[in-house]
């Protein structure tokens, strides 16, 4: 593939400019984070400032200099920019500073790579990957570049970087009608949730705000979860219950990242579906990050590309602990939940939480005291097939009295199928 990645931690120069020209800039911190979760060994950070990226080189050529006296003095093995490189760029560069240049889309690539688990999550790396480097060919293969004649360079007419660019097509070709194919496995298993009227809630939020932490606690499972960028790939489900409403089906995701490459998002799709499809979105921020209040609009701005700013959010403010603050629930004017604060690492508030995720989701639920005679055996039945039995007694004519609480389209669907119960 088109990143080896070498037992022990390479050496790496990194690069950060200031560029006048960018609305958003990049985070020099979150860079260096990204670095060292891709296993890099960052022994030098360059930065600075221009109007506009140089279209050769991206840096001036003082900069340039700098970075390359930067690489054979500290003998790095890679230079990384916290910048999207074109491929002329890259080229330029690698043979300017004798060393590999990575930008990036490719670092995020990388970790990406190095995190996916499942099938599923390999098969979304390696399009991206593909994509990505489909544009970088050329790199490889100069010298095959073009038809030559003479002993030994005569073929059948298609020269290497011809070759490879096909063989690329026909891979990311298959790995698409793959992905599809999962894509409809998994929209199948939702269409049985609906049918069932089993809730949805995804987890969401900036990478390593806690999702994974939080999803491992509400649920009691084993999910990966570590303090580095992008420790979630693959997205996992689980079931829920919760008073008052019953199952409901709890996801977690992928975490995102200010400027997350587009070619992810497309390569992704599959898992961003669990977020799409939702009933409630658990928007997890971390509440002790100094930058914060940029990383909720990073999330907000991925969830409008992916079309799911529509969905009902509850915000999870996490890692209260750090903060030594009481957790609580804050409410809007109509006295609905819009956020939780808690930590998910000691459990504090997370119960506060189901509460909140219960009145939201449950909103839509129908609490009944209800009659049943001996003849809608098949009424009662079902009603305790859905859960929906909170007390029951008999009077002295063997008349079952119910106290009932279901969600809105469960009391329609058995209101239709058979005589009306006597209230």
């Amino acid at each position: 593939m088109f990143f080896e990645r070498p037992d022990s931690g390479e050496r790496a120069v990194l690069v950060h400019l200031h560029l006048a020209s960018e609305q958003e800039r990049e985070d020099p911190r979150e860079f260096e984070e990204l670095v060292l979760s891709a296993g890099g060994d960052p022994v030098a950070f360059i930065m600075g400032s221009r109007a506009a990226p140089h279209p050769r080189t991206f840096v001036g050529g003082g900069k340039l200099d700098e970075i390359a006296a930067e690489v054979r003095a500290q003998d790095a093995e890679i230079v990384m920019f916290n910048h999207a490189l074109s491929p002329s760029q890259e080229r330029n560069l690698e043979r300017e500073l004798e060393c590999r240049v990575l930008d990036r889309t490719g670092l995020i690539l990388d970790i990406f790579a190095q995190r996916a688990r499942t099938h599923e999550g390999k098969l979304q790396v390696e399009l991206a990957q593909l994509r990505h480097m489909s544009t970088r060919l050329v790199r490889g293969w100069t010298h095959l570049e073009r038809q030559k004649g003479g002993i030994g360079l005569r073929g059948p007419g298609e020269t290497q970087l011809e070759t490879d660019r096909r063989l690329l097509r026909a891979r990311i070709k298959s790995i698409t009608a793959r992905l599809e194919k999962v894509r409809k496995q998994r929209d199948q298993g939702r269409r049985s949730r609906r049918r069932a009227e089993i809730p949805t809630v995804s987890l969401v939020g900036y990478t390593n705000a806690g999702k994974s932490t939080l999803f491992n606690h509400l649920t009691a499972s084993t999910v990966y979860a570590a303090d580095q960028l992008f420790a979630t790939l693959d997205p996992t489900l689980r079931r829920l219950d919760l008073d008052n409403v019953g199952p409901v089906v709890l996801a977690d995701t992928v975490g995102f990242i200010a400027h997350l490459p587009h070619g992810l998002v497309e390569a992704f799709k599959a898992t961003l579906e669990e977020t799409l499809n939702a009933d409630l979105l658990l928007h997890v921020v971390d509440a002790a990050a100094a930058e914060r209040d940029a990383n909720i609009y990073q999330v907000q701005d991925v969830l409008a590309e992916i079309g799911a700013e529509g969905i009902p959010q509850l915000q999870v403010f996490n890692k209260l602990d750090l903060l030594e603050r009481a957790p609580r629930i804050d409410r809007d004017d109509a006295g609905r939940p819009e956020r939780v604060w808690l930590s998910a690492a000691t459990g504090a508030g997370t119960d506060l939480l189901l509460q909140a995720i219960a009145e939201l989701v449950g909103a839509d639920m129908v609490s009944e005291e209800l009659r049943l005679t001996p003849g809608q055996g098949d009424l009662r039945a079902a009603l305790y097939s859905l859960g929906a039995v909170e007390t029951e007694s008999y009077d002295d004519q063997g008349v079952a009295q119910l106290t009932v609480r279901l969600p809105r389209a469960d009391w329609n669907r058995l209101m239709k199928k058979g005589p009306e119960p006597l209230f």
